[in-house]
C-alpha cells in the first residue's frame, strides 16, 4: 500500500511537473549565466564598450529564460513563465549576440547602429506578440511544452523563434569564425582564438541540444544543452579576456 501511494505522489508530480534532476541544469544555466552577464556589465561600466552591454543584456535573457523553465519543470509551467520563457530565450536571445558581435566586428559603427534599431523595433514587435497570443492550456501542462504546440504551428510567436534566431545563429557563427581565423595568424592571440572557439562550441552545443532535444521531446539533452552551452561560452569569454602571457 505504501508502495503504491510513493508511486502515486511520482506519477502525480511528473505529471505536474518534473524532478530535481532535470530541473537542476536549466538552474545551473541560470547561475552561470547571470554570473557571466554580471562580469559583462562590469566590463562595460569600466569600459563602455557597446558589444560589451550589448552582450550582458542577451547573457541576463539567457539567465531569465534558464530560471524560467527551471520553475516551469520542476513545478509545472504558468502562462507567464512559459511567455517570459519563450520571447527570452528562444525569439531575442540569439539576434542580441549577434548585434553585440556586430559591435565588435563591424568597420562601420552606422552598421551596427542600424542592426540594434532594427532589433529594438523587433524586440518590442516580439514582445507584443508573445504576450498577446493565446495558449494552448492543455500543452502547457506538459512537463516539457513545445511553442509549436502551446502557441500553434503557424503561430506568429512560433514563426518569429525561426525568423529571429535561424539566421542569427549562423550570423553570429559567421563572424566568431572569422574572427577565429583572422586571429589564428598572430602567435600571440592563440589563447583568445581558442576562447573564440570555444564560444562558437558552446552557442552549438545549445543551438543543436535545444533543437534535437525538442524535435524528438528529450528533455534531458534540451536541459543539459542550456548548462553545458553557457559553461562553454563563459570558459571561452574568460581566455578571449585573458592577459597574454609576458615574453
Amino acid at each position: 500500500s505504501d508502495q503504491r501511494g510513493r508511486r502515486s505522489r511520482a506519477a502525480g508530480m511528473i505529471a505536474a511537473g518534473g524532478s530535481w534532476g532535470i530541473a537542476a541544469f536549466p538552474l545551473i544555466a541560470f547561475l552561470v549565466a547571470l554570473y557571466f552577464g554580471i562580469q559583462l556589465i562590469r566590463r562595460y561600466v569600466a569600459r563602455r564598450r557597446e558589444f560589451e552591454g550589448i552582450w550582458a543584456l542577451a547573457l541576463l535573457m539567457y539567465a531569465t529564460a534558464s530560471l524560467a523553465m527551471f520553475a516551469g519543470v520542476l513545478n509545472g509551467w504558468s502562462s507567464l513563465g512559459f511567455r517570459t520563457y519563450w520571447v527570452l530565450g528562444a525569439v531575442l536571445n540569439v539576434p542580441f549576440l549577434f548585434v553585440g558581435e556586430a559591435y565588435l566586428l563591424a568597420k562601420r559603427r552606422a552598421v551596427a547602429h542600424v542592426l540594434l534599431g532594427l532589433l529594438v523595433i523587433g524586440t518590442v514587435f516580439a514582445i507584443y506578440r508573445v504576450s498577446s497570443a493565446p495558449l494552448n492550456q492543455q500543452q502547457l501542462a506538459k512537463t516539457f511544452p513545445l511553442g509549436k504546440e502551446v502557441f500553434g504551428d503557424n503561430s506568429a510567436p512560433y514563426r518569429l523563434s525561426q525568423l529571429y534566431s535561424f539566421p542569427a545563429y549562423f550570423l553570429l557563427l559567421g563572424g566568431l569564425a572569422w574572427s577565429a581565423l583572422t586571429m589564428g595568424r598572430v602567435p600571440a592571440l592563440r589563447t583568445r582564438t581558442v576562447g573564440v572557439l570555444l564560444i562558437a562550441a558552446g552557442a552549438t552545443i545549445v543551438a543543436i541540444g535545444s533543437g534535437v532535444g525538442a524535435a524528438f521531446r528529450i528533455l534531458p539533452l534540451f536541459s543539459v544543452s542550456l548548462a553545458a552551452g553557457v559553461a562553454v561560452m563563459f570558459w571561452g569569454f574568460l581566455k578571449t579576456v585573458a592577459r597574454p602571457p609576458t615574453p
